[in-house]
C-alpha cells in the first residue's frame, strides 16, 4: 500500500517504520523540517529501541520518504494517518486544532484526487471527533470520496515496536467498508484479532484503556503504601494479586453495572481504609472508592423517581444471584431509598423468600427495611402484576426470562445488564448504556 503519515513524533514515526518493514510505501509529513530531514536520512528523531534499524532499512529499501508537502504527500498514497499530538490545554481539554488542521490539508489536496482516498485518525481524542473530521473534509471537498476510520494505538515507549508487532487487538472504529478494507490490508501481517467498533466506541477505548492503566498504577501504589506500614513488602503482595487470572486480572468485575455489596467486598475495603487512617497512610484513590459505589445506588433511585412512577417490581434483593445474602447490598440500600420517596416496592427474590435468614444476614435486613417480609411475593407475575417500573438488580438467566415475557408496556430499568444489548420489543433502559 502508499501510505501518508502526518505528524512524525513518537506514534508517527514508529508507525512509518514498522509499516515499511512490513512492505508497504510510506512518505512521512510534518510541519518541522528537522523531523523530516531525520526521517528522510533514516535517523530516529526520537530514542525508542530497534527503531533506528528499521528507519536506516526503509529509507535503503527506497520504502520510506519524507516531505512538508501535504498535496504530494495526498497525492501519492492511498492512505493518510493522521498521528498528531492533541496536548492539554490549561483546564485539561484536549487541543484538537493540529486534528483540524492536518483534516483541513488533506481534504483540500483530496480534492483533486478523482479515486477515493482512506483517512485514518491514530491520533488521542474524545468521542465524535472523527465524524467532526468527516464533516469538516467532506465540506472541503464537496464529495464523499474520503472515507475515514478511527484505529487507536497502544504503543508503549520502550517497547513500542513489540506492542506494535503483538497487539491484543486491531480495533477499526468505522461505519466505511472501504476504510475497514484498508485498515486490515494495512495491518495484514500483524498478527491479532480485529475488532470492528463504531468509532466513537473506538475513541472511548483508547481513553479508558489509558485511564485504567493510571488507575492500576495508583492502586498498586497505594496497596505498597499501606502494606509497608504493616512491615509487609508490597511488590510480593501485588506479584501474587496479579497471578491470578480468573478474577483478578479478569474480565470479571470489569462491566458497567449495579453498585458492589455482599459480606467481603465493604467489610474488607473498609477495615484497610481503617487501619490507613490509624497509620495515616494517604489513600484517595482507595477512599474513593466507598464513595463512588454509594453514589451509583443514589444515581439508580434518581434515575427511577425521575420517571415520575410510584409503583415499582424490583427483580432481585440479594447482592448477587444465587445466593440468600443481603448484607450490604445495594438493592437493601435502594428499596430503602424509594420508600422513603413514597414509592409502593413488590420484591421478587426466590432465594431470598425461600430462605431461613439468621444472624448478621437477618439483623442487617432487619435494620434497613423492619417489614422486607411484606415486600417480598412468592412469584414474578405478583411483583409484575400493577407495576409501572421494572428494576433489575443482578442478571439471572430467570429474569432474562421473566423479562421476555413482560407485559411491552411497562418500563424496564436494567441495574445489572441483563440483556447484552437492548431488546427493541421491550420499553428498555440500562444504568450505564
Amino acid at each position: 500500500m502508499k501510505i501518508s503519515i502526518f505528524g512524525l513524533g513518537y506514534v508517527g514515526a514508529v508507525t512509518a517504520a514498522c509499516l515499511a518493514r512490513d512492505g508497504h510505501e510510506v512518505i512521512g509529513v510534518d510541519v518541522n523540517p528537522e523531523k523530516v530531514d531525520l526521517i528522510a536520512k533514516g535517523e530516529s528523531p526520537i530514542v525508542e529501541p530497534g527503531l533506528s534499524q528499521l528507519l536506516v532499512d526503509g529509507v535503503a529499501a527506497n520504502l520510506i520518504t519524507a516531505t512538508t508537502d501535504t498535496e504530494a504527500a495526498v497525492l501519492g498514497s492511498d492512505v493518510s494517518l493522521i498521528s498528531v499530538g492533541t496536548p492539554p490545554t490549561e483546564r485539561g481539554e484536549p487541543d484538537l486544532s493540529y486534528v483540524w488542521s492536518v483534516c483541513k490539508q488533506i481534504g483540500k489536496a483530496a480534492s483533486h484526487k478523482s479515486e477515493n482516498h482512506v483517512v485514518v485518525l491514530r491520533s488521542t481524542v474524545p468521542p465524535g471527533t472523527l465524524e467532526k473530521c468527516q464533516n469538516l473534509i467532506e465540506s472541503i471537498t464537496g464529495n464523499s470520496s474520503i472515507h475515514l476510520a478511527f484505529n487507536p494505538e497502544f504503543l508503549r515507549e520502550g517497547s513500542a515496536i513489540k506492542d506494535y508487532d503483538q497487539p491484543p487487538y486491531t480495533i477499526i472504529g468505522t461505519e466505511s467498508p472501504i476504510a475497514e478494507a484498508a485498515v486490515r490490508q494495512m495491518y495484514a501481517t500483524v498478527d491479532a484479532p480485529f475488532t470492528i467498533v463504531k468509532p466513537s466506541v473506538a475513541e472511548m477505548v483508547k481513553y479508558v484503556a489509558n485511564c485504567w492503566h493510571a488507575a492500576k498504577v495508583g492502586f498498586a501504589n497505594e496497596i505498597g503504601r499501606v502494606a509497608k506500614a504493616f512491615g509487609v513488602d508490597g511488590r510480593e503482595v501485588m506479584n501474587i494479586i496479579i497471578q491470578d487470572t480468573k478474577l483478578n486480572i479478569s474480565p470479571v468485575y470489569m462491566r458497567p453495572g449495579f453498585a458492589y455489596g455482599g459480606s467481603c467486598l465493604p467489610k474488607d475495603l473498609s477495615a484497610l481504609l481503617y487501619y490507613a487512617r490509624s497509620m495515616d497512610i494517604p489513600v484517595p484513590l482507595l477512599n474513593a472508592l466507598p464513595t463512588t459505589n454509594t453514589l451509583q445506588v443514589d444515581l439508580a433511585a434518581q434515575q427511577v423517581l425521575r420517571l415520575g412512577v410510584r409503583k415499582i417490581a424490583v427483580l432481585g434483593l440479594a447482592f448477587k444471584p444465587g445466593t440468600d445474602d443481603l448484607r450490604e447490598s445495594p438493592a437493601v440500600l435502594l428499596v430503602k431509598r424509594l420508600i422513603g420517596e413514597g414509592c409502593q416496592v413488590k420484591i421478587y427474590d426466590q432465594a431470598v423468600y425461600e430462605a431461613r435468614l439468621m444472624g448478621t444476614n437477618l439483623a442487617y435486613i432487619q435494620n434497613n427495611l423492619p417489614h422486607f417480609e411484606d415486600l417480598l411475593v412468592a412469584e414474578p407475575q405478583q411483583a409484575l402484576e400493577d407495576a409501572e417500573v421494572v428494576i433489575v438488580t443482578y442478571a439471572s438467566p430467570e429474569f432474562r426470562q421473566i423479562l421476555h415475557e413482560a407485559v411491552k408496556e411497562k418500563q424496564i430499568f436494567d441495574l445489572a445488564g441483563v440483556f447484552s444489548e437492548p431488546i427493541k420489543e421491550l420499553n428498555y433502559s440500562g444504568i450505564a448504556w
